[in-house]
């Protein structure tokens, strides 16, 4: 049975992970119930000290949207403990504990640096471990909040100089006017800006989903820069009959006509904000749902991973001379195994690596194994 003291730890942490969709969304009420007098002004307290967007308390039903929703469900006010009197218990330690909490918070974890591409678009870059050392560049699935990789970030950061971005268009100025373009070019130049701002003259490069794709024309259009490669359950065309599961080719349908007209744009993200949340598992739905906050956003986004999903990496694969090693598995679903499997073939030199078993979200929770395939092939291949 969970202490008071860490039903309040947990929620210290939930309200600082929240920060990223918090921080996009329109001023958010969580039904509390016959709590909501007690609640609120404890979460009132609490988002003041850990400087993160005031959340509001209600005593109605449940959450009808599902951006409450997925708020609510992660704060989990239900777990807490309370008095006879109707107080939450420890809440005299409530300083205490948001204090403790922002000290061990990804936000602190990690030195966030501001930049521009090279076109002049903002950037959010974000480092950690060891300066200096062997740097490994994470090239994240695009439009996805850093905090997504935190697990991959925190594990590599023991032994190596981490450094990774937010996309472009989403993150830095979300308000402020949309880039020129979202080529998957520029997404590369991001990359390079995003090295050049930590001072990483060359390193590895891990492209996550479609993060393997900048990743991939970085390293043929920047070989001075990138040494080596890993490609975890990349999104890949590689032409007219490239590999793709029904999902790659419904979302990238969608994502195209949501891209190339704003009306459309916010018919679909309308339709979208009714089921999505149930598709997206509960403890990550707080990030991954983050460029469907807003129709604004949810355009960006489409336009980001529409140059993404359609851009042929064969020209990029032919030539590539470093080590690479990709990963996939056999029942990934959503960007399909036989992507990886054909760009694996391409590059001579390649490591290929086919779990039997590791849906594609998988991935975003860094299970050990992969940690160990990546240390393993990073050992082989220094910076």
């Amino acid at each position: 049975m969970p202490t008071p003291a860490n039903g309040l730890a947990r929620l210290a942490e939930a309200v600082l992970s929240l920060g990223p969709l918090l921080g996009v969304l329109p001023p958010v009420t969580v039904p509390a119930g016959p709590r909501a007098q007690a609640l609120g002004p404890l979460l009132e307290d609490l988002t003041r000290r850990l400087g993160a967007p005031a959340i509001a308390v209600g005593g109605g039903p449940g959450p009808a949207d599902t951006f409450t929703r997925v708020v609510a469900d992660r704060l989990d006010l239900a777990g807490l403990s309370f008095t006879e009197d109707g107080r939450v218990r420890g809440a005299d330690r409530l300083a205490a504990l948001a204090d403790e909490a922002a000290a061990a918070d990804f936000g602190r974890f990690c030195a966030r640096l501001d930049t521009r591409a090279p076109d002049g678009v903002p950037l959010r870059v974000y480092t950690a471990g060891r300066p200096g050392g062997q740097a490994v560049v994470l090239a994240l699935a695009p439009g996805m909040p850093a905090r997504l990789a935190e697990r991959w970030i925190r594990e590599l950061a023991r032994h190596h100089h981490v450094v990774t971005w937010e996309s472009r268009g989403l993150f830095a100025d979300p308000d402020g006017p949309a880039p020129a373009g979202y080529g998957v070019p520029a997404q590369a130049g991001d990359l390079l800006a995003a090295m050049d701002r930590a001072g990483a003259a060359r390193a590895h490069v891990v492209g996550l989903c479609g993060g393997a794709v900048p990743a991939v024309t970085a390293a043929a259009l920047h070989p001075d820069r990138i040494t080596s490669l890993s490609l975890w359950h990349g999104d890949f065309d590689l032409g007219p009959d490239s590999p793709k599961t029904d999902h790659q080719r419904n979302l990238q349908a969608l994502l195209a006509m949501a891209g190339s007209d704003p009306g459309l744009a916010a018919t679909i993200h309308e339709t979208l904000c009714r089921s999505i949340g149930d598709n997206v598992p509960a403890d990550l739905a707080h990030l991954v749902l983050y460029p469907y906050a807003t129709v604004e956003l949810f355009r960006r986004y489409s336009e980001l991973n529409t140059a993404v999903m359609g851009e042929d990496l064969r020209p990029r694969l032919a030539g590539l001379d470093l080590p690479v090693l990709v990963v996939t598995s056999a029942d990934d679903d959503t960007a399909h195994p036989g992507g990886s499997a054909r760009v694996a073939a391409a590059l001579p030199g390649a490591v290929s690596l086919v779990r039997p078993h590791g849906d594609h979200i998988s991935v975003f929770r860094g299970e050990p194994d992969l940690f160990e395939a990546l240390a393993k092939f990073l050992a082989e291949h220094p910076v």
